[in-house]
């Protein structure tokens, strides 16, 4: 059987590591360059991807479309595709609810696709070990095996769709949920200025807490991003009837930090903070 064509939708930090996961393997990866960046760009050619011009041209030649973008673009995203009457097989490989993924489908579906979701837990994936990739629904383990042998480790879940998001959900809700909570309490202690006792005793207490502390303004360039997944993990808390609050919060906190997008550089800490007190 020949190897099948994929479209990347679309090719950021995430995306393009993922596409040249798969062109390693040996496969066609298309993505399209019509209203995007000269960023995205150099980063499909790093990739391998090959440029087929605009949505309609890498549908239409692909077998498999993997959707990789900010989760407040997601479900427009695959209206898109549905309105192209896509009939290949669409993974979704966003940080939405499981509501949004339910709203997801169900677009892709009525446009003629078939369907697979996915969660993507780690970096983007540059060394075997660092990143996996879970997929849940029909054809879960077809798309998985895509991806032997690569940098990304691909796993099927056995379970319907919907669990893979709701797993990403859930282990968001805590690594990137503490990020922004422990920069809150850094920002706070500052105000009341009992940052430097607090660091001492995270030191005694709990000494890899000041170095994690450390990693908003670390990651400050990806603070953009995360306000629509933390805004999903939200709306999952609240749709299972459980408090919603913090992950607004920590959306807020990200939010804040959303000037650093594309910066050449992550600010210091002292300025990160600075930003989250307005």
């Amino acid at each position: 059987m020949p190897s099948p064509t994929l479209a990347l939708l679309h090719p950021g930090a995430m995306g393009a590591a993922i596409g040249a996961c798969l062109v390693s393997t040996g496969h066609r990866v298309l993505w399209c360059s019509a209203g995007r960046s000269a960023a995205t760009a150099a980063r499909a050619r790093q990739a391998g991807l090959e440029d087929a011009g605009s949505l309609a041209d890498a549908l239409r030649a692909a077998d498999i479309a993997i959707s990789v973008c900010p989760p407040d673009n997601a479900l427009d995203l695959a209206r898109e595709v549905a309105r192209h009457r896509y009939g290949g097989v669409f993974v979704d490989a966003n940080a939405v609810s499981p509501a949004t993924l339910r709203q997801i489908e169900e677009a892709v579906r009525a446009g003629g696709a078939r369907f697979v979701d996915g969660g993507i837990i780690g970096q983007p994936p540059r060394a075997a070990g660092s990143t996996r990739l879970y997929l849940a629904g029909d054809g879960a383990s077809d798309i998985a095996a895509l991806f032997e042998g690569s940098a990304l480790e691909a796993i099927a879940l056995d379970s319907p769709a919907g669990s893979a998001s709701a797993l990403k959900i859930c282990y968001a809700a805590w690594s990137k949920g503490a990020t922004a909570l422990l920069a809150g309490i850094r920002a706070l202690a500052r105000h009341e200025g009992v940052e430097p006792a607090l660091l001492a005793e995270w030191q005694r207490s709990s000494p890899q807490t000041p170095a994690r502390s450390e990693e908003v303004a670390q990651k400050a360039e990806k603070a953009w991003r995360w306000v629509g997944e933390m805004e999903e993990i939200a709306s999952t808390f609240h749709a299972s009837g459980l408090p919603s609050g913090f992950h607004l919060a920590a959306a807020d906190i990200f939010r804040r930090l959303d000037v650093y997008k594309d910066a050449p550089r992550p600010p210091a800490m002292d300025e990160a903070l600075d930003r989250l007190r307005r």
